[in-house]
């Protein structure tokens, strides 16, 4: 596995493979890599020739200096994973490679309400530091396919607008959640769960299974407000439970009427925020 930490680096070899007409996939990260990561690696070395991944903690998507300053930094085990994994490329760059002194490069763009709801409450402008470094990530590598997880439903929605909105030509390709046995969603965050926690969190994904069961016998009101009380025991606290249009990420009041519906929480376990979502109807 090659491993550059500048853009000049990589860009030069991206270059060569491009010229043997070798098809590149893509897959960002923060690092702090887990099994659900490796599958998208594996995504990518399926439909591609090389895959390249990058680890950059992106400070322009944390709304708290605490929470970039907490963010897990495992290098040498990221290493070792994405290698044993046959990830071909790993891009490992500082941050004034990404936004380089002097040169604008944020962006300005109508997300359509896609950010405002959800994750958008709570963490405001979160998603524009994500569609910026995601915009500079592909300008950098330019990639055939960009790889993302399911697990950030909303994260996908705000990234395929942001590449519709300045026609970006690589394709999106959307991977299915990885859980742990006992259904936990897989996440960097959950190293920071105590034992008991991390097995504990479990009622999560149960409980957006069970909408799932029950979709057709409540009304969305009904399914939110019971889903919030089942969430809220012992040390876990909802923050929101939303059954939304998959595609414009509004809220819905009759799953019937939707073609495409999912079901997105964050729920706080302890001191440690969760995310998860599943696919109601598609």
């Amino acid at each position: 596995m090659k491993v550059y930490k500048t853009v000049k680096g990589l860009q030069a070899y991206i270059k060569k493979l491009k010229a043997k007409k070798k098809r590149i996939g893509y897959v960002p990260t923060l690092g702090a890599l887990h099994r659900g990561h490796m599958s998208l690696i594996r995504k990518s070395n399926e439909k591609c020739d090389i895959t390249v991944c990058s680890i950059f903690v992106n400070p322009t998507q944390f709304n708290e200096v605490s929470d970039l300053d907490k963010y897990p930094r495992t290098y040498e085990a990221d290493y070792a994973l994405l290698k044993e994994n046959d990830c071909d490329v790993l891009f490992f760059p500082e941050p004034r490679q990404i936004y380089p002194p002097g040169n604008d490069t944020s962006i300005d763009i109508d997300f359509k309400g896609l950010d405002t709801v959800m994750e958008g409450e709570f963490r405001e402008g979160h998603f524009d530091g994500v569609a910026q470094v995601v915009k500079r990530l592909l300008e950098i590598v330019k990639p055939h396919e960009l790889i993302m997880g399911q697990k950030d439903f909303q994260q996908v929605a705000i990234v395929r607008h942001m590449m519709a909105h300045f026609k970006i030509k690589t394709k999106l390709v959307v991977s299915p959640t990885i859980r742990e046995d006992h259904g936990l969603a897989m996440s960097s965050r959950n190293e920071r769960l105590s034992k008991k926690m991390r097995s504990q969190a479990s009622i999560i994904y149960e409980t957006l299974m069970w909408i799932k069961q029950n979709q057709l016998k409540y009304k969305v009101a009904t399914l939110e407000m019971k889903a919030l009380t089942k969430l809220s025991v012992l040390k876990f606290k909802p923050e929101y439970v939303s059954i939304i249009d998959g595609i414009t990420l509004q809220h819905i009041k009759d799953i019937k009427k939707s073609k495409y519906v999912a079901v997105c929480t964050a729920v706080w376990a302890g001191k440690v925020r969760l995310i998860d979502n599943i696919i109601l109807k598609e």
